[in-house]
């Protein structure tokens, strides 16, 4: 028998009644951030190539020109417009991650948010509301499917990637609200989005390129989700729990219901969500870190091995298949390896530690860093298992030839509540994001314009990611 009111009903009411006016203010500093950082990772992944494969098939697909794309003069139908933003904004392993729900929210939300924005003529104010109820609804639900006694996500242990299933819940939600729906209405908007999500993370493993259209496509089909209930679709009230609902259906029936609804509305489920430093995956950043660290007092040359202690769930994203993690076939892949990511930290640097430009087809091909990677062994470490996933720690030992040992310790992940960037490392890592497109004269613009979003329309914003 499921009980009324529904997890569903839940989130929908909380998600109608939310406005600007009753966001506290770190929850509306937080939003404009993440928007802040995803917009400039959407500018700089513009000109790749996976980034104009999504820009053209948006444009197979016609359609009114409602909403503009980062980096383009294009526009598209409001879907369309965020397929291409969401694509652009996963696809250099740069964006946010919420912990320990392991998923990166701001790269299906923010998309979604932004293009129905500019369709309905939304203010700022409107689309942080939006936005900040697509983050709670996007986390929440992946946050129920985490296991404290597995020490990971569910989605994950099953081959399901949250970000995109759950980003699909979020962004339809956020849509739903900026296109005007009431509670009942943004309930069908979030039923039927469940019928929609979508995503398995075999490329993390052994590469591929079509992860990086997962979140493009979360936000593309939750804004459909809400399209659909906008002209009368209904979808499930049951939708989550029910017998052939969202958890049974993903994740075997095992799910934890409080962490949809306790607290709602009086912990934010943003204010935990982890800034990248490095263009890399997120597993890798701790032993980027330590490697940063050592780098400063051992040579290249004088490295004999280094060990790499991880908790046991991420050996299978960044050392496994080890022959795959010690030759990246390409810079992409690389940014999956965690030898390589180790070998990068050595040898590369810039910006905030680690840049785009270490993660390349050529870094990935270089000789050196194949060597230096080919010494780097990850092994599961019982300390960081104890630790993850509120953080994704690493124990580096290193070993010279002259038979010193070095050690360090990065237990707690740089971009996160315990080890924030400061907003000069936001701005600066912004700053190098978007000027890889435009001038810093508009970036500095740009900037500016997201700061003070919430007094503006949101349309404005396209003007200044215009090439």
């Amino acid at each position: 028998m499921i009980k009324t009111p529904t997890y569903l009903q839940h989130l929908s009411e909380f998600s109608a009644a939310l406005s600007f006016s009753s966001l506290p203010m770190p929850v509306t500093s937080c939003v404009k951030e993440h928007i802040l950082d995803t917009v400039g990772i959407c500018l700089a992944a513009t000109r790749i190539d996976t980034s104009q494969m999504a820009i053209r098939l948006a444009a197979s697909w016609g359609g009114p020109e409602e909403s503009g794309t980062f980096g383009t003069n294009g526009r598209f139908p409001a879907a369309a417009a965020a397929f291409v933003n969401g694509t652009l904004a996963h696809s250099l392993d740069f964006d946010d991650t919420h912990l320990p729900s392991v998923l990166h929210p701001s790269a299906s939300i923010v998309p979604a948010a932004l293009a129905v924005g500019e369709a309905v003529g939304a203010s700022g104010s409107q689309v942080i509301a939006a936005a900040a109820a697509g983050y709670e609804v996007c986390i929440r639900t992946a946050m129920a499917a985490y296991d404290q006694s597995l020490g990971n996500s569910i989605f994950y242990e099953r081959g399901w990637h949250a970000t995109s299933i759950c980003g699909t819940l979020g962004a339809s939600v956020a849509a739903a609200k900026l296109y005007g729906l009431d509670a009942n209405e943004i309930g069908n908007a979030l039923g039927i989005a469940v019928s929609m999500a979508s995503g398995v993370i075999e490329s993390n493993r052994v590469g591929g390129s079509v992860k990086r259209l997962h979140c493009g496509w979360a936000a593309h089909a939750g804004i459909v989700a809400a399209q659909a209930a906008r002209v009368g679709f209904s979808g499930p009230a049951s939708a989550l729990e029910g017998r052939f609902g969202f958890y049974q259906a993903f994740c075997s029936g095992k799910f934890h219901d409080q962490e949809l609804t306790r607290d709602l509305g009086k912990q934010w489920a943003i204010l935990r969500v982890f800034y990248k430093p490095y263009p890399a995956n997120h597993f890798t950043h701790a032993a980027i870190d330590a490697s940063l660290k050592l780098r400063k007092r051992v040579t290249i040359e004088d490295i004999e091995k280094i060990e790499v202690g991880v908790a046991s769930p991420t050996l299978r994203t960044i050392a496994e298949p080890a022959e795959e993690k010690l030759r990246p076939r390409s810079g992409y892949h690389a940014q999956f390896s965690g030898p390589f990511a180790v070998a990068a930290a050595f040898m590369g640097g810039g910006v905030l530690g680690l840049w785009l430009d270490d993660f390349t087809d050529e870094k990935a091909a270089d000789p050196r860093y194949i060597q230096l990677a080919s010494k780097v062994t990850f092994v599961p470490n019982s300390e960081c298992d104890a630790i993850f996933p509120n953080q994704f720690p690493a124990i580096l030992r290193l070993k010279t030839r002259s038979r010193e040992v070095f050690e360090e310790k990065v237990l707690a992940n740089r971009g996160g509540p315990e080890n924030p960037l400061s907003a000069d490392d936001l701005r600066i890592k912004f700053m190098a994001n978007s000027t890889r497109l435009i001038s810093e004269k508009r970036a500095l613009e740009l900037a500016d314009n997201i700061r003070k979003i919430e007094g503006r329309p949101v349309r404005e914003l396209s003007e200044f990611c215009n090439t």
